[in-house]
């Protein structure tokens, strides 16, 4: 690569076609999901999600590329790759963004083109997250 920086391909962990997880992952790379997650994903690289992937997840990473489902929030802090097969119902959080025609978002879409727009974005994000955790406990006194 010209640019000097070097990217691993070296995938270091693998949720296959027929593997069902419940519970947070937390990798070190590469990660590729092609079954089912119920928990949150959080990897130090890349995250590859196949089309037939089923996931209830908050899903964080540096490049993310989405085939299958996605019902969570996804915070991509270098790009975000949408694929015509997925379906992302969560707000997501990227600098860049690619989505093929034909895959469905609902959610709120923040593209950050500076750092000070990233921290605003994942800061809020956050202080969103905390506001809905403590939400249940209200529901359940009125509901």
């Amino acid at each position: 690569m010209s640019s000097g920086k070097h990217e691993d391909f070296s995938i270091n962990t693998i949720i296959g076609p027929n593997t069902s997880v419940k519970g947070d992952i937390e990798t070190g790379g590469f990660t590729r999901v092609d079954g089912s997650i119920l928990g949150n994903v959080i990897a130090r690289g890349r995250v590859v999600i196949g089309e037939f992937a089923r996931m209830k997840s908050n899903v964080s990473g540096t490049s993310i590329t989405i085939g299958g489902v996605v019902y969570g929030n996804v915070i991509a802090s270098e790009r975000l790759v949408i694929l015509s097969t997925a379906l992302v119902l969560g707000d997501i959080i990227t600098r860049r963004i690619q989505a093929d025609e034909g895959c469905l978002v609902h959610g709120k879409v923040s593209v950050c083109t500076d750092e000070a727009s990233w921290n605003k974005a994942l800061s809020e994000h956050r202080d969103a997250q905390g506001i809905k955790s403590a939400l249940p406990v209200f529901s359940k006194n009125h509901g």
